[in-house]
């Protein structure tokens, strides 16, 4: 088995090729100039991950993980037109730098060639796989449109809110792991554990995201904390901060969403510490990361096996930027 470490240099060698014709260039430059950005790529690393969990690396793992990564590209492409983001990774985003149309056309075209790897799979897992991806991308585009329409409802309840990050996020962590694990020939148990797994820690991440946001050390979080709170988005905080607030409370959040006052987070932050919200979303994140733990746990392989996924889970929750 490799390490983490390993895995990380093994994918960049095969994916840090030009994946596109080269003309024409004003379609195909915009994407290759998006590839560049880099990332952590944890998600196409998962792919390889759930294979290597029950066999040796095979072939179609590489052509899975290639689609992962280009899908969750061309999704980033495409989020960064509607939310109007300058920056992605401190970088101009595709539309900034060559324009609105052309960054839908090549958002498009990623898509296009995530299916083109997708196409080289063996007959054998093709189908469960293919399955797999579609009803992935059609779940996080569902997520991405609940979380437009969330900015226009006035109070979204926790439930829904959770199951938003679970199709905008989650479900495709999952998916990762799954496919990959399909491709090595795990039975059907254990495909479904890894699919929890990768669906309760795509949630628990998340909590940790915005808790992060609010509560991080902005050394350490690499920027201002409270973006969030500034933009009055509806996060896991924000949301309960309003359910167990008191009338005065809530009544003292509407008039800063209102009027943006320059202390706005500052205020926001104590009212959503005397409320307790901080150690209520550490709670949450726990909550969810021994969920995902409990369904590692079931996975049956040797507990050697599992280790590098226990690890890669322990980093992403622990981090604290």
């Amino acid at each position: 088995m490799h390490s983490l470490a390993e895995l990380t240099r093994l994918f960049a060698a095969r994916f840090d090729v030009n994946h596109f014709p080269e003309k024409p260039a004003t379609l195909y430059d915009p994407n290759r100039y998006f590839l560049q950005l880099g990332g952590k790529r944890i998600r196409p690393l998962l792919v390889l991950m759930g294979n290597e969990l029950v066999d040796d690396i095979k072939e179609d793992a590489w052509h899975a993980a290639f689609a992962i990564e280009l899908f969750h590209n061309f999704t980033l492409i495409h989020d960064d037109i509607m939310d109007a983001a300058a920056l992605r990774r401190g970088m101009q985003t595709v539309h900034h730098k060559y324009g609105q149309n052309t960054a839908i056309l090549a958002g498009d075209v990623m898509l296009v060639k995530a299916y083109d790897y997708l196409n080289l799979l063996h007959r054998d897992v093709s189908r469960p796989v293919v399955a797999l991806f579609n009803k992935t991308a059609a779940e996080v585009c569902e997520g991405q449109q609940l979380d437009i329409d969330f900015e226009q409802q006035p109070n979204v309840q926790l439930e829904e809110y959770i199951e938003m990050i679970r199709l905008k996020t989650s479900v495709l962590i999952a998916a990762a792991l799954k496919m990959g694990a399909i491709i090595g020939g795990a039975g059907k148990g254990n495909q479904e554990h890894l699919y929890a797994f990768g669906e309760n820690l795509g949630i628990a991440f998340q909590v940790q995201d915005d808790y992060l946001d609010a509560f991080g050390d902005p050394e350490k979080f690499g920027k201002e904390v409270g973006g969030d709170i500034r933009q009055n988005k509806k996060t896991f905080l924000a949301i309960h901060t309003r359910d167990v607030a008191s009338e005065a409370q809530r009544q003292q959040l509407q008039t800063l969403m209102q009027e943006n006052p320059a202390d706005k987070v500052q205020q926001v932050l104590s009212i959503m510490k005397a409320c307790g919200v901080d150690e209520w979303a550490l709670q949450l994140k726990q909550q969810y990361f021994d969920k995902a733990m409990q369904h590692l746990d079931a996975v049956a392989v040797m507990s050697s096996r599992k280790q590098q996924l226990f690890d890669l889970a322990n980093f992403l929750i622990a981090r604290d930027h």
